[in-house]
This record gives structure tokens, sequence and C-alpha cells, in this order.
């Protein structure tokens, strides 16, 4: 009866052995590779324009302008980018009638957050730009109160046509946006825009209602907001390898 149970626990202990010695070779025959693929980024000169102001010019009688917009790709994910446009605007409310009109200029660089797959070029970004307007602010009429007759609240109505000219403007600015690819090479973005002036020259006794590029101006305030929708294409001058290593298990 000894003999029979030290039989049976020597073959138990040889199953076991069996078992783990077989564990063992399968997973030392699992081996961690590295598969490494190459793709080709594009660098180049993209071109395009906003949109959304092309729109307000169509649909707002008030309004005319046009920006056309560029950036070229300095590294992976630096963009050197810069905007150049035209605006005109007529502020009418029920003291006064003011028309600005100008050209200005932004640039700066874009940084691109996004982490495109294989050879995608999508961006999500944050952008800094340092911009400049000239223009003319054109008092068409305005309205004085008789603040001696307030019970009949009269008032007069004095038409102008002053035009002060020379004036310019230098801000800063914050961008935060996207650009997607939506066929090959062309792509459509959307941006918002946060900015602070610097300086500015203004009429005398007389503010900037509104600086083409920075937008309108509420109570002498120094920040301004804006967004854009634009449409672009890429001209693709040369290529860089993008190298993505991958690890696989093999048997």
């Amino acid at each position: 009866m000894k003999t029979q149970y030290m039989y049976a626990s020597c073959i138990k202990s040889i199953i076991i052995l069996l078992l783990f010695s077989t564990i063992v070779i399968a997973q030392d025959k699992k081996k961690t590779v590295k598969d490494t693929l190459i793709y080709k980024q594009k660098y180049g000169l993209r071109l395009g324009a906003d949109i959304s102001k092309l729109a307000r010019t169509f649909f707002d009688d008030d309004y005319t302008g046009v920006e056309i917009m560029g950036d070229y790709r300095l590294t992976k994910r630096i963009y050197l980018a810069g905007e150049l446009g035209n605006e005109e605007y007529t502020l009418e409310n029920e003291v006064l009638s003011n028309t600005t009109k100008g050209s200005y200029f932004k640039g700066g660089i874009d940084l691109n957050f996004y982490k495109n797959w294989l050879d995608m070029e999508n961006m999500i970004y944050v952008g800094f730009r340092g911009g400049a307007s000239t223009f003319s602010q054109t008092l068409n009429n305005y309205s004085i109160y008789n603040v001696y007759n307030q019970y009949w609240n009269e008032q007069f109505n004095v038409e102008e046509g002053t035009e002060f000219s020379g004036l310019t403007a230098i801000w800063a600015e914050i961008i935060i946006g996207i650009k997607a690819e939506l066929f090959n090479n062309f792509y459509a973005g959307i941006n918002a825009q946060l900015k602070g002036l610097i300086t500015e020259t203004a009429p005398d006794n007389f503010e900037n209602l509104y600086i083409p590029g920075f937008n309108r101006t509420y109570d002498s305030g120094r920040f301004g907001v804006g967004f854009g929708f634009n449409l672009s294409y890429l001209v693709p001058i040369f290529k860089k390898d993008k190298v993505v290593v991958q690890e696989k298990e093999k048997e």
C-alpha cells in the first residue's frame, strides 16, 4: 500500500513538472518585437480665406470685408502663420453714424497639439499673433441733446461727414482653433480669438468705435474678441519621414 502511494506521488509530481515546463516554454516562445513604420509628412504653404467675412459681407449691408490667411510648417508641431485683410464697417445707433475702413496684418505662430495617426495632417492648435492696422474714421452724423431742456428731450442733428485718416492700432491675440483635412490637401477650419489692445491713435475728442482686424471696441475697453471659419489648400513643397515604432508579440 505504501509502495502504491509513492508511485502515485511520483506520477503526480512528474505531471506537475511537465505542465510547468510547457508553460515556461510557451512563454519563452512569445517574444516582443518592434515593427518600424515610415510615413511621409507634408511640409508646404497652406493658403486660404475666411469664409465668415465673405458671408457677412453678403448678408450685412453695413459691413464689407475680406481676409486671406496662410501658414507654413516649420517643424512637426510649429507653423509660421499670418492673416491679411481689409474691412469697412458702418456703426449706427440712436446718437451717431460712423464708418471705419482700413487694412490690417497679423503674424505669429501656431502650435499643433493634436497627435495625428499615420499620415494624417489635422490640427488642434493654439496660436499667438501680433496685429497692426491702419484705418480711417468718418463721422457721418451725430445728435446733440439739449441738457437745458430735458423735459422736451430736444436734440440737434449734425451732418458732419468729417474724416479722420492716418489712424493706427497695435494689438496681441491668442487663437484657439482646429483644422481638418476634408479632401486631399483641402482643409476646413474654425477658430476663436481673444485680443488685447496695446496702443492706438484716435481722433481728437472721439474714440475708435471699430478697428479693422481687432473688431468692435466697447467703452474704451482694451479687449476684443473674434471668430473665423476658413477654407484652405495645402501646396506641398517637400516631405519628411515620420517614424512610428510599434511593439508586437510573436511566438
